[in-house]
């Protein structure tokens, strides 16, 4: 079983990014957990600021959400759970396809229109 950090409503964003990066350095896997969406607010800041920690070491992640019940004082509550993983590296698998400036657009890639509502 992989290691839980449980996080709350009030729970320092900083610390618990914190623990995720420690976590994620030692066992490259932690679930994150949160009941009610003020803790869910909180919990992917903390991956979002993880993230960034990370990427110091040249570490990136990826966390999958997921529902989950859980027993809180004898009563049944939904939790929101991210599976939080190292991000496996992507190979193109032509590497001559791949331009040699990352930030390049291809000629024929699909514009997005601006949402109107920004």
């Amino acid at each position: 079983m992989s290691d839980l950090i449980k996080v709350s409503a009030t729970s320092q964003t900083t610390a618990v990014a914190g623990a995720i990066a420690g976590i994620m350095r030692e066992r490259r896997h932690v679930d994150v957990q949160a009941i009610g969406a003020s803790a869910v607010n909180q919990a992917v800041k903390a991956i979002a600021i993880a993230r960034g920690y990370l990427a110091e070491d040249g570490m990136d992640i990826i966390c999958v959400p997921l529902f989950v019940q859980v027993d809180v004082g004898g009563l049944e509550r939904t939790a929101v759970r991210f599976n939080v993983e190292v991000r496996a590296p992507s190979v193109p698998s032509d590497p001559s396809s791949v331009p040699s400036d990352p930030s390049a657009v291809p000629p024929d890639a699909p514009t997005i229109p601006p949402d109107p509502t920004e």
